[in-house]
């Protein structure tokens, strides 16, 4: 199983979503980084599940410990554990799960590629794991903010056929995103979609959608060319998250409806001397190195697939059934996916930092 995350800001993620805890072990975070459990916090509260009515109704306080890698407060760039513990699990709610796979879910596909699964909750296929990521994007997040006044921002774009307005790139903040339980920073179309979710979860049923995110104060530089392009990474990282069918960067799929004229991101001359592109199509990423200017991308998630519609499917042994789901589940990933996302994001851009350092490196022979 592949459960490291990074080249040298590196993330393994351990736990079932039903076991006595999940977390993770950091390893490569820089020495002599300022580094408590308080920053970690805030963003596990946003991720938190049972925090509003549109969650799941499982409750956790998600408090994490700091088991490694910390003294007097600073980094000591030696591997950082970070455990959260589970605390309201049910696993009786999943007994039928132990002869039916649930449609859609990864039940099958555990059990076929492995000869066994867990028998509750999903195991590590269930978004219970994403704390662990969020745990260790927030120390990604803070090892950035000591070197360079980086910037994550995500929120729900689309719920279902609901689209938000896009917001203001270089004002936007957490706090904006927040002012609504659904995460949307539009207050026009929040409303219609907390409705439309609360209407398929009375329903027994689920929605998908679309989180944006940007990434402001990244200088340009960085990102691995060829195979590891910063797109590349970047898509790699949102496609691991559970639930998601989609990525795209800058115009994305509608640039395929542009001419290169249209499309295209000229350059314009800086005042205090340089070039910039003068607009920013490409979402912030050219050649797979970054170029200076706001990183732009959206994330496409399914609607969920516990759902506790009655759906007729078979047993594992090909018995005929109908199935609904017991288990506690959201109807909607969109609101607690957003903090994953700015983890997934940050953990990108900390690998990406460091690589870069390699990069600039002295030479032998000079400056190159």
């Amino acid at each position: 199983m592949s459960s490291t995350f990074g080249t040298l800001f590196r993330v393994t993620t351990f736990g079932e979503s039903h076991g006595r805890a999940v977390g993770c072990v950091i390893d490569g975070c820089p020495a002599r980084i300022p580094l408590a459990a308080a920053d970690v916090q805030p963003q596990l509260d946003r991720r938190r599940p049972g925090a509003t009515a549109l969650n799941t109704p499982r409750k956790e306080s998600d408090v994490v410990t700091l088991l490694s890698g910390t003294d007097r407060g600073l980094t000591l760039g030696t591997p950082i554990g970070l455990s959260i513990p589970n605390a309201d699990t049910q696993p009786g709610d999943y007994a039928e799960m132990e002869t039916v796979p649930r449609p859609s879910h990864a039940d099958f596909t555990y059990a076929e590629k492995y000869g066994l699964r867990a028998r509750s909750g999903g195991g590590r296929a269930s978004a219970r794991e994403t704390a662990a990521r969020v745990a260790a994007g927030a120390v990604a997040e803070k090892m950035l903010s000591v070197f360079h006044p980086v910037e994550i921002v995500a929120w729900v774009e689309t719920v279902g056929d609901l689209a938000a307005r896009r917001p203001d790139f270089a004002t936007l903040t957490r706090a904006d995103v927040d002012a609504t339980p659904v995460r949307c920073p539009d207050l026009d179309a929040a409303p219609r979609m907390i409705a439309a979710i609360e209407a398929a979860r009375d329903a027994g049923d689920s929605l998908g959608g679309v989180v944006a995110c940007l990434c402001r104060g990244i200088p340009a530089g960085w990102g691995e060319p060829v195979f590891d392009k910063l797109t590349a990474e970047l898509a790699h990282a949102m496609l691991s998250i559970p639930a998601t069918r989609g990525f795209e960067i800058g115009e994305g799929f509608a640039a395929t409806r542009l001419r290169g004229s249209q499309h295209n991101d000229p350059f314009a001359a800086k005042p205090g001397g340089g070039i910039r592109p003068a607009s920013n199509r490409c979402g912030g990423i050219q050649g797979g190195i970054s170029n200076g200017e706001t990183i732009f991308f959206r994330v496409a998630f399914k609607p969920v697939s516990t759902i506790s519609l009655p759906q007729p499917t078979v047993a594992f042994d090909g018995t005929p059934v109908t199935f609904a789901a017991k288990g506690r589940h959201d109807p909607c990933v969109l609101p607690r996916a957003v903090p994953v996302v700015e983890a997934m994001a940050a953990l990108v851009l900390a690998d990406a930092f460091l690589q870069q350092q390699v990069q600039r490196i002295p030479h032998p022979g000079g400056s190159r």
